[in-house]
């Protein structure tokens, strides 16, 4: 089962069944399994998740930057309808910052030190546009601008080190935005700043996807920017969606153990928890991924059919759930 999009909105992205796996000595490893989410248009679909649940490759698999021994095994990723899992090299490319943007983590990683930024988002927008240069620094100027970095005219003309991070971030954003993508994937864009910078990249991105209507999946391990910016959340455990719906349900209601136990470990400033709960255990490695549900080691609710069959999306409250207590068929032969 695959959670819809909002009522009356065609979807701008289409993940289907998504399968990815690394070929290694040992055999093959599976780091995402049937993998399945629609994201529609001007929507900010949050994904979060411990390290190395898939989140940061669920994106990087949609944008084409994945590296053997690394591979797409099964499903199927549409943009607009038209299938883009399968295309060749320089046929991605093109899709690449033309129609999917990215912001990576760190903005050092996405600016080129030896050039002027306005150089790598004049590039930029020649490539996808094919603007002649006086037409493309004037639109750099403009969205340098409209990223908030003050007198664009001069700051130009800068190299990536004369900026601060806050500011670095603004202009890989505005390098995410330069063509007019239909989709922005954000991987972990603010953990690298000051708390005080990331509110104003948080509410830099949600001004500007709602001025521009641009689709963005949001891929973080911090609830409060999923909260503040997010549509929809999708929570990821050992390379499955175990829990997806509107932001709000999943933040006060969550149906599955572990996006219960994500949202019990964040603070509360109207107090009333004395302490914070705390999730036993760590994440799967690839190659120990139990059998069953995954989380079943570190589920306190537990019984028999987790360890016997992994629980597909079902229907629970407004979104979907992978776990065999929303199932009352199963819990009821448990309790025979």
């Amino acid at each position: 089962m695959t959670a819809p999009p909002p009522p009356g909105a065609a979807p701008v992205l289409e993940v289907r069944d998504l399968v990815f796996e690394f070929r290694t000595r040992r055999g093959v490893l599976r780091a995402l399994d049937h993998v399945s989410f629609d994201i529609a248009k001007g929507e900010v679909l949050g994904v979060v998740g411990e390290s190395g649940a898939g989140k940061s490759l669920t994106g990087a698999a949609i944008i084409g930057l994945i590296e053997p021994p690394g591979r797409i095994a099964g499903g199927e990723i549409r943009l607009e309808g038209a299938r883009i899992d399968n295309l060749a090299p320089d046929a991605m490319r093109r899709i690449r910052g033309r129609r999917i943007g990215m912001i990576f983590q760190d903005p050092l990683t996405s600016l080129n030190p030896l050039f002027r930024v306005g150089d790598q988002l004049v590039e930029t927008i020649q490539i996808h546009l094919g603007l002649d240069d006086a037409a493309a620094r004037a639109r750099a100027i403009a969205l340098l601008a409209e990223v908030g970095i003050p007198a664009p005219e001069r700051r130009i003309d800068g190299y990536p080190h004369e900026f601060s991070g806050g500011m670095r971030q603004r202009v890989v954003i505005a390098l995410a935005l330069a063509a007019e993508p239909d989709l922005i994937i954000a991987d972990e864009p603010t953990t690298a700043l000051d708390v005080s910078v990331q509110a104003q990249i948080i509410t830099l991105l949600k001004r500007l996807c709602r001025e521009r209507g641009t689709s963005v999946m949001l891929i973080t391990h911090d609830m409060g920017v999923i909260a503040e910016i997010a549509d929809r959340v999708a929570v990821m455990y050992a390379g499955r969606i175990v829990e997806i719906g509107p932001v709000g349900a999943v933040i006060r209601a969550p149906r599955h153990p572990y996006a219960a136990g994500l949202m019990g470990a964040i603070p509360s400033l109207e107090g009333g928890r004395a302490r914070l709960l705390q999730i036993p255990g760590a994440m799967p490695r690839l190659d120990r991924i139990p059998s069953g549900c995954a989380f079943r080691p570190r589920c306190g609710q537990a019984f028999a059919p987790c360890s016997e069959r992994v629980p597909p999306l079902m229907a629970a409250g407004s979104g979907l759930a992978a776990c065999w207590l929303l199932d009352a068929d199963m819990t009821a032969e448990a309790a025979r």
